[in-house]
């Protein structure tokens, strides 16, 4: 039979990273295309030895319904952290686990937006985000990225032109895909023009703890002083990808209302999980553990960027030097449209993400593409650097 699809489906295209994962099935395929953590990041033996206590001792808990909002200790754990690590958190706050921080970037957007209205995004930007909120019916607008951040004369007139833009979405620390971090400058600047067009800011930071260089920056929730920031985080780089655990802060009224969404998406987030996280964020020592990857991702950054600079011409391609996060962004000098030049490389068995596929615009091209350094092993990097290498010292 012939199917009617939904309008806020049919148009919507897959993610091109799901779609280049399919490729990888090839064993020969060194992949830089992902975004999942190193596989020795995951604290196996302690999350074992957590899981057998919870199924000995409260197994009832582990495996019945629970509250939409999230496990209380959990809830209270993850504000106290905040607090302590990025000072986020006020009287009017609260806290809604959610499965993944993805469905909290969702929950904001159903809230806020009605078909029609406009979300602005730096561009490039997540697509897992872009996505989710095409699927929604939103009018999705780019901000072109700096390299310190969001270009705010843009940003200011595309606020402008766009009254009926209800957030700001922005990844401002080690943004996904550019690794880029906004100045604290243009942070105040973010907010400034936030109040200025009533629009409210979402602020998504899932690899805040791992600053492996340089100086922290300030939050855009910790300057908020409106309760008009919405910030979200996870879980999964810091402990699990696969658990899906990620966690809103924002006013307890935005909260309110995305429980309520919530309920119709999935109840509430794996309650067993919550419960593994809780355990060893208040048992174990997270910040010991922290460290560690930050170390393992410190060292595996500084890899790929040696070996760029030995095996990559330097006079075609330029890229990103991240302090912290998984990805290096480059950039190909006099070129209107990378794909070619990643289906290349896809032929020399190394794949990489084409920037277009973050674009907000999906109807443009791009001169760039994204690297991720956290998955593949030492070997892979050196060796699928090399391949890079080849490639564009044949297009030389």
């Amino acid at each position: 039979m012939e199917y009617n699809f939904s309008r806020k489906l049919a148009e919507l295209k897959p993610s091109a990273i799901r779609e280049i994962f399919k490729s990888l099935t090839d064993p020969e395929i060194i992949s830089f295309a992902a975004g999942n953590p190193a596989p020795e990041s995951f604290p196996v033996d302690e999350l074992a030895k957590i899981s057998a206590d919870i199924f000995a001792n409260n197994s009832t808990a582990a495996l019945q319904y629970s509250i939409t909002e999230g496990y209380g200790p959990l809830r209270e754990a993850v504000a106290v952290r905040q607090k302590a690590k990025f000072n986020i958190g006020t009287a009017g706050d609260s806290t809604l686990i959610v499965s993944g921080g993805q469905q909290g970037i969702e929950l904001a957007c159903k809230v806020f937006c009605n078909e029609g209205d406009t979300i602005i995004c730096e561009n490039p930007s997540f697509i897992g985000s872009l996505n989710s909120f095409r699927s929604n019916g939103i009018n999705v607008v780019g901000v072109e990225l700096e390299a310190d951040g969001i270009n705010i004369r843009e940003l200011d007139e595309t606020l402008k032109q766009n009254p009926r833009t209800k957030l700001l979405y922005v990844i401002p620390t080690f943004q996904n895909p550019a690794g880029i971090t906004t100045s604290i400058e243009k942070r105040r600047e973010i907010l400034r023009l936030a109040k200025k067009y009533n629009v409210v800011i979402l602020e998504d930071n899932p690899y805040g703890e791992l600053r492996f260089r340089g100086e922290d920056v300030p939050t855009l929730k910790s300057m908020d002083t409106e309760g008009r920031v919405i910030y979200c985080s996870s879980f999964s780089k810091i402990l699990s990808a696969g658990m899906r655990v990620g966690f809103v802060i924002a006013n307890e009224q935005i909260i309110s209302k995305m429980a309520v969404g919530k309920q119709g998406e999935d109840v509430h987030t794996n309650i067993f999980f919550q419960m593994l996280c809780h355990r060893y964020m208040t048992e174990c020592d997270i910040d010991a553990h922290i460290e560690d990857i930050r170390s393992i991702y410190r060292h595996k950054c500084d890899l790929m960027l040696d070996c760029i600079e030995r095996y990559v011409p330097r006079d075609i391609v330029t890229f990103t030097r991240p302090e912290g996060g998984l990805f290096i962004w480059g950039t190909v000098k006099d070129c209107d449209d990378v794909t070619p030049i990643v289906q290349r490389l896809i032929a020399k068995k190394v794949a990489v993400v084409p920037g277009s596929a973050f674009n907000c615009d999906t109807s443009k091209k791009s001169s760039s593409f994204r690297l991720n350094y956290s998955t593949p092993s030492d070997e892979q990097i050196i060796e699928g650097v090399k391949r890079l290498g080849s490639v564009f010292q044949e297009l030389k």
